[in-house]
């Protein structure tokens, strides 16, 4: 079987498994967080954003690359559970995975946790890909997308753009992903 047989089988089943984490790293800023200190709930998506725009980037492409050719990713959903508070100066790794990844769609899960640089207990991980999350988890989430045109009509990126999505797949299962 060739591995664009393998690919469409494993579409037409759904039988999908996650890929590997990715970490995207950085500090809460205070324009982030209320009076209180706290970071307000609706920032936990443009951290989601970093953690896929971060991801995609390692794999080779940009969104504004992908843009420029005409293919757009907007959210068709999005989900988030509260555990914990972030505060401002935290240092916070959103980790960020592929759950689906099909020629129409895309779905990604996150874990956004506070990294505590004196805890031994706890190291901060680079940012790029990695085993598995680590440190205080605060936020889980996913975000489901549609490949679309510019006049938002939905498009197979394997058709519309077929060495991005068999660039994506290759790179997934390089980095150790099973999707």
């Amino acid at each position: 079987m060739s591995i664009q047989e393998e690919r469409s089988s494993r579409m037409k089943s759904q039988d999908l498994i996650a890929g590997p984490w990715h970490a995207a790293i950085f500090r809460v800023r205070y324009q982030e967080t209320d009076q209180m200190g706290v970071v307000y709930h609706s920032n936990y998506l443009n951290w989601f954003e970093i953690g896929r725009t971060e991801m995609l980037r390692e794999l080779g492409f940009t969104y504004a690359g992908l843009e420029s050719q005409g293919v757009l990713l907007p959210v068709l959903s999005a989900e988030l559970n509260y555990k914990r508070s972030a505060r401002y100066d935290d240092l916070v790794v959103v980790y960020t995975r592929m759950t689906a990844f099909t020629p129409l769609r895309i779905t990604y899960d996150y874990e956004i946790r506070r990294a505590a640089e004196e805890d031994s207990k706890i190291s901060v991980p680079e940012s790029g890909f990695c085993e598995a999350p680590g440190g205080e988890l605060l936020v889980t989430g996913s975000t489901a997308h549609a490949w679309v045109s510019r006049e938002m009509r939905p498009v197979r990126l394997d058709r519309t753009l077929p060495d991005a999505y068999n660039a994506i797949w290759s790179a997934l299962e390089q980095k150790g992903g099973a999707l």
